[in-house]
Order: C-alpha cells, then structure tokens, then sequence
C-alpha cells in the first residue's frame, strides 16, 4: 500500500466572516498567487473513548473530497506535525475501518481499544497556490469556511471562518521558511487575522465536550519521595520508550530497532530489580512477555548489527580481495537477512499478545501490586546456569517462578494494606530502599563471580566459544548492576552516578566485543554454506580474522572498565550504610 509521509508546517489565523484576504504577494518570497481552487472536504475522526489520540495531540481522520482524500494522521513534532496518508482507493475496507497502516502507528497507544468516530468536520476550502520569482510553489494560502459536530457526550454544532498558511516541501524548514513564515503572520495579522489558540479543527470541534470524556487509566499516586513511587516512574519511564519506539519500528527508522530493545530489556531488568517491591503472578507473567518481546527484537538487531559490521568491512576491502560482483551479493544478502528479521518484529507488534503486554503495563501502573510483606525477601531469580538462559520467542513456554519465590502479600490500587485490611500485624509498608540495596548487592555479587570466572578461564585449556561466552555472561551482569544502580539511585539517597557509568562503560567494551564475536561466527557459518556449494571461501577467511583481530582488540579495554566498576561500587558503602540505618530506625 502507498503511504505518504511528510513534514506539515502551517500557521492558523481565526477570522470573522466578513474579514477580506489581503494581497498574498505582500509576505516575503511571494512573487505571485499562482492558481487558485475550491474544494468540499468532509472528514470523519476517530479515536478512542477515552481520547487517547487526542489527549496525545495525535488525530486520525478519514477525508473525501480535494486533492487528498484518504485516511490521514498525524503526529506532533519538534518544527510542525508529521503527516502519514493512505489514499481511500488503497485503504479497502469500509469507512469505519482504519487502514492497516495507519493503525499499526498508534497501536501501540489505543493498546486494543477501538476507534470510534468522535467528531465531523466540514470545510469550504479556498486554496491558493503561492509561487516564487521562479514559479515554485513554496506556500498555500487556505480560507477555510468550517462546519462542525462533536459526537461525545454533550457536543454541540459549530460553524467558524479561519485561514491556514502552509509551506511546500520545497522550503521545509530552512530559513526561507522562516521568514517566509514571520512575514506572512505580519501580512495576515494586519489583515484582520488572529493566531489561533486552537491546536487543530478536530479540538476547536469538540470544545468542551472533551471534557465528558472519560480519562485513559494513570500511574497510581503513591507518596512523593517514597521508593515504590520512583519504582513505577522508573517502570513508566521504559514503557514509555516503548510506546514511543513502536511507530519508528514500524517504519524502519535508523536504530529504532535497537532503542526499542533497549528499552524493554532494560524495562525486564528494572522489574527484577523491584521484585519484593511490587509482586505477584502477573507481575511475574509480564516479566516472561517483555523476555519474549526483546528475544524477536534481539534478532533483528542481530542481523543489523552483522549487516553493519560485514558491509563496512567488505566495503574496506580492496577488488584484490573480494571482486565487485561477491561484494554486491553479500551486501544484498545481509539486507535481506536483516529485512526478513525486521518483518517478525512487525507481525509480534501486530498480534494480540504485544498489546496484552501493553495493557498489562498499563494496569500495573495504575493499580500497582505493591508488597505489603515487611519479611519478604527479594524476588528469586531463575536457577540457571550463566549462559543457559533460553531464547525464547513469543509463543514459547516458558516456566514461571513461584509467585511464592521472595513475595509477600500483594495489594492492588496502589494503596498499602494497613494491619486492618490483612489481618496480620506484621503487615505494613515494605522497606522498598532495603530491597533495592539487596538486589545491588546481589546483581554485584554475581558479577564479581562472573568476572573472576572469565578471566580465570581465558588463558586456560577451555573451548573458545566457553572463554568468549564467559565474558558474555559478564556483560549481561554488568547491564543488571546499571540497572540497579540506577534503581537505587532514583529511589534512595545513594548517589550511584559513578557505578552507573563505570557499568556504561565496561558494558560498552564487552558490547563491542560480543559484537565482532556474533559477527564473526556468521561469517564462519556463511563459509561453510559456500564451501558445500563449491563456492570460493577465500574472502570469508579474510573477514573472519578482521573480526578476531577486532574482538581481542576490544578486550584490552576490559581491566581497566572494570577496576573502575569494582571503585565505584566500593566507594557506595557509606551512603549504602545510611539508608540502611534509616531503614531500620
């Protein structure tokens, strides 16, 4: 399907009914007023009962009649809104049914809600075309004579006059625009114009009637300064990117991919992180969903990262080593690699089970299970073995921890069961800073463990892919250490600004490392497909020692990150010592 995306930059004046249009040619770089046309549009828009879209400045719409009819949406920006169309010859469907491709956008925001025709906006437009000394279309000038009606509770007609001023493609955002804009505000305010204080029609349609909208569920407000109120912004925080991420994924912008992965391991680790806090068996199923979600994002960052890596280096390669034509068809062959990789991730966005995760997340910020469980201890993490943690893929089973592994009674609503409520008198708020500093001390226990292990093994006889798996598994426990440490640093007094860095740091070398490795075991793996098809597998040796070079080359950094890692933790001990006293006193 044809979808057209571009940058909208348009400035909108209220007007009385009897107000003329001033000469056009007056606003700067206006040469002429080229042709002029009339246009009847109807639009019908659509958003959820609550107003998800709109309370997100977002609207969707579906419009007959002018030069675009279709479905459109459209997003807020930094400089003017971002516009997606789907003409109505493409869309299918009825009039009712938003488009695949412009549904997948907002997915991620109306997690499953439907959308429903929430207002009708009818326009007598008057376009004029505004040219430059060259004959280049560089603004439009609209009067618009607009009829309205809002279909929410207690909406209303209304009929009102205003003009749009918006730039072509051919300015965008250059300073061409920018003062091709100013003068044109100078030039219509003169006029009788004023800038209007309405964002877009739709919200001028539905006044006040907004406001007999019901409100999508929010984050529970727990006490300020608490811990288990900077836990669920710190879960909120990532659910966030995630939701934000969901439409750049969809569009395969520059390392979306990678950033939405991020954020949901790091969203996983956060929540391991504040087991004993928050608890409870669906609190431990969301945990499984994130795990399944980042393992198909895992893949195709995987395949980017490889389709990266090997094109810079065949591209560094010389024709004496690898001749244009191979060179040409390994480039493509990665591309589609990663392509086919990128398509899973779009069909798990689409199922139903990525927007059950989304609508557990949102429940468990408005009704958070909080502990109430003094004794309880931190939430057990699975007994696997380092390295032996399956890649699981949505739809896999997996085994869930016990809801009984370190939790206490689990309360709903974001309130704390007080002694009343539970029935037992030692049921009161959780020491939430105490459960955060064991899972510190715990995360960094377990890396120092897995620190020692590798370096003792790298000069030993052991097999090279246990040696290199080795410092994986300290890569993975150096990302849990950030986490925690950023989890503790947002909740308790405990400056842990250095060992979050120093974290940065050492998991930034290892990543690198671990990339040249999973690069190089393609390689491996590609030469020996071309060697069963007869095929020369001369540059793939080439290649593969590039990439060992590079992965040793990486690992010289690894003593020195992680000394500063190991200061940095140890330089925590006094703060960590006075949270702990006000814990217990």
């Amino acid at each position: 399907m044809n979808m057209r995306r571009y940058m909208e930059i348009e400035t909108k004046f209220s007007v009385s009914a009897s107000t003329g249009v001033p000469d056009l040619t007056a606003i700067a770089w206006v040469d002429r007023v080229g042709k002029s046309e009339t246009h009847l549009l109807s639009a019908i828009y659509f958003d959820t009962v609550d107003l998800r879209l709109t309370r997100s400045k977002i609207t969707l719409r579906r419009r007959t009649g002018g030069n675009d009819a279709g479905w459109h949406i459209k997003f807020p920006g930094e400089v003017g809104r971002e516009e997606l169309q789907v003409p109505l010859d493409e869309a299918g469907g009825d009039e009712h049914t938003v488009p695949r491709e412009i549904l997948g956008q907002v997915r991620a925001i109306i997690r499953g809600a439907g959308l429903n025709p929430i207002a009708r906006v009818d326009n007598e437009r008057h376009t004029s075309y505004l040219e430059d000394e060259e004959g280049t279309e560089i603004a439009e000038f609209c009067d618009d004579h607009v009829s309205t009606e809002s279909f929410l509770p207690g909406g209303a007609r209304q009929m009102w006059r205003e003009w749009e001023l918006e730039l072509t493609p051919a300015v965008g955002d250059s300073d061409v625009a920018t003062e091709l804009m100013a003068s044109a505000i100078e030039v219509l305010t003169a006029a009788g114009g004023y800038l209007s204080e309405s964002p877009s029609k739709l919200v001028s349609a539905l006044g006040t009637s907004i406001n007999n909208a019901p409100h999508p569920p929010e984050m529970a407000d727990l006490p300020k300064g608490s811990p288990a109120r900077a836990v669920l912004k710190a879960i909120k925080a990532n659910a966030d990117k995630i939701v934000e991420y969901d439409p750049k994924v969809r569009a395969d912008e520059f390392d979306s991919v990678h950033q939405m992965r991020v954020a949901t391991r790091e969203l996983r680790s956060h929540m391991q992180t504040f087991e004993g806090i928050l608890g409870g068996t669906e609190y431990l199923q969301l945990e499984k969903e994130l795990k399944a979600l980042a393992s198909v994002l895992g893949r195709a960052r995987d395949a980017e990262v490889i389709e990266e890596r090997l094109t810079e280096l065949l591209n560094a390669e010389d024709e004496t080593v690898v001749d244009e034509a191979t060179r040409a068809e390994l480039i493509e062959d990665l591309g589609r690699v990663y392509q086919r990789e990128w398509a899973r991730v779009i069909r798990s966005l689409d199922d139903d089970r990525y927007t059950n995760l989304l609508q557990s997340l949102e429940q468990l910020l408005s009704n958070p299970p909080l502990v109430t469980n003094p004794h309880a201890e931190p939430g057990a993490e699975p007994d696997t073995e380092p390295g032996s943690e399956p890649q699981a893929e949505p739809g896999a089973e997996e085994d869930l921890r016990s809801p009984e592994s370190g939790e206490g009674e689990v309360s709903g609503g974001g309130k704390v069961k007080d002694e009343k409520e539970s029935g037992d008198s030692r049921s009161e708020e959780v020491d939430a800073a105490g459960v955060l500093l064991a899972h510190l001390d715990k995360a960094h226990s377990k890396l120092v463990k897995l620190h020692k292990k590798a370096v003792k093994e790298w000069n030993e006889d052991v097999p090279v892919a246990e040696r290199e798996e080795n410092f994986h598994n300290v890569r993975k426990a150096v990302k849990k250490l950030r986490y925690s440490a950023e989890a503790v640093g947002d909740a308790t007094e405990v400056n842990t600004k250095k060992l979050y860095k120093a974290c940065s740091r050492l998991q930034s070398v290892l990543g690198d490392f671990q990339d040249a490795v999973t690069s190089r075991d393609e390689i491996l793996h590609r030469a020996k497909r071309a060697h069963r098809s007869g095929l020369d597998t001369f540059v793939y040796g080439v290649l593969y020692q590039r990439e060992q070079a590079l992965s040793r080359d990486y690992l010289k950094g690894y003593a020195d990150a992680y000394t500063q890692v190991a200061k940095a933790y140890k330089a925590l001990n006094p703060g960590i010592e006075s949270v702990r006293k006000k814990s217990r006193g």
